[in-house]
């Protein structure tokens, strides 16, 4: 007698179209019926038949939407059966986002962390923070499928373990997934909080088509992560994208690495702050760069304009290897907009192959200072096939 998802089985091939749906829906985000039957190799029959069993199920809703200047069904799924929890740890901060497996944002909040913090402080913060972002937003805890949490610096990418050279140096040394996973109860995966920046602008931002994109974070340190044939490039050791390291003056300031004249020692948020100490009567903030640069006050915009065209001078190096379709600014110097976006555009056109200086989009995020936290609950999304939560809703059981 044959089972119910025997191999084979026309049950276990509608099983297996199903979770080919679900997969692209949870890598991908919402997409239309044609999408996902390009993405899938199904017919759009077979899609049409799977998406109205979702819908049914209370797993997925379509609505209307606009491809290739023609109407279309855009597909995504929905519920809070399943959860997946974004955590970006930052020098300062620690930011939480809870998201649906349908890409929605149902709660976030962050919460300040001392400077010099420790490990086992930063994870306690982030657990209390998530634990009361699940209560208030009514989902049960074991909705929960998965964290992702994002570190600024280099992490080596066989052990999750925090590197030398991390903005966090109390953290050198941390097993990330083990150390989170063992205080949150979940199945933990880690990564630079630059790689996890570009990962949300092609599954939250504007730049969803993109498949060779370069997100650049300037903050306390600067990184980069390069999405190239539209999958996230690590090199041997994960740690691709440090940019901020690469030497432009020899003969420059001594840098926290061991070098002189790093990116970082010339256009961190950190070398801006103590360019404009000087100028000041009180103790500035990154914020008051932004809101000082915004009113045209000239000492903030002239330290700007030297930073952001030292930042487009390395960022052109790198776009003649990657030539990518864009670059993409984040980090809190984002809110700037065009103030930071012209002297970085003018580096890059004096720099770069002319032709890559002419064709390269120089955006800022549309994220905000929630994109390293968006794109670490991505990851989770993009990993939650195999996840015990999410195998009933495959096997289209719903209670």
């Amino acid at each position: 007698m044959t089972t119910p998802h025997a191999p084979g089985s026309q049950s276990a091939l509608r099983l297996r179209n199903r979770q080919a749906v679900v997969h692209a829906l949870l890598t991908g985000g919402p997409a239309t019926q044609a999408d996902l039957a390009r993405t899938t190799g199904l017919s759009n029959a077979t899609i049409s038949n799977i998406v109205k069993s979702l819908s049914q199920d209370g797993l997925a809703v379509t609505e209307p939407t606009t491809s290739s200047g023609r109407r279309a069904m855009s597909v995504r799924l929905q519920g809070t059966r399943a959860v997946a929890a974004g955590i970006d740890v930052g020098r300062r901060h620690v930011r939480v986002v809870l998201t649906t497996i349908g890409y929605e944002i149902i709660a976030e909040d962050s919460h300040s962390l001392p400077i010099g913090h420790s490990a086992d402080e930063g994870i306690e913060a982030a657990a209390r923070l998530l634990e009361r972002l699940v209560a208030e937003a009514g989902v049960p805890r074991t909705s929960v499928i998965g964290a992702g949490v994002g570190l600024p610096g280099p992490i080596d990418r066989r052990t999750g373990t925090v590197l030398d050279g991390a903005i966090l140096p109390a953290w050198v040394g941390t097993s990330v997934p083990d150390a989170f996973g063992e205080r949150l109860g979940l199945d933990v995966l880690v990564d630079n909080d630059a790689n996890l920046g570009a990962m949300a602008e092609i599954a939250w931002g504007e730049r969803k088509d993109a498949q060779d994109l370069i997100f650049v974070k300037v903050g306390t340190g600067i990184g980069a992560g390069l999405i190239i044939d539209g999958r996230l490039h690590y090199g041997a050791l994960g740690t691709a994208g440090e940019i901020g390291h690469t030497t432009v003056d020899p003969q420059g300031p001594f840098c926290r690495c061991g070098n002189r004249g790093c990116l970082e020692t010339l256009a961190s948020t950190s070398t801006m702050l103590a360019s404009l100490a000087p100028s000041s009567t009180s103790a500035l903030s990154t914020a008051d760069i932004v809101r000082n640069g915004l009113d045209g006050d000239s000492a903030t915009l002239r330290v700007i304009d030297d930073a952001g065209f030292v930042l487009g001078r390395v960022i052109a190096t790198l776009a003649n290897f990657v030539n990518p379709q864009v670059v993409v600014l984040g980090g809190p110097l984002a809110a700037l907009g065009d103030v930071l976006l012209e002297p970085v555009r003018r580096g890059l056109m004096r720099h770069a192959v002319p032709v890559v200086g002419e064709t390269t989009q120089v955006v800022t995020s549309s994220l905000g200072d929630r994109a390293e936290a968006l794109g670490a609950a991505s990851v989770v999304l993009r990993h939650a096939g195999l996840s015990p939560s999410l195998r009933s809703l495959l096997d289209g059981k719903h209670n």
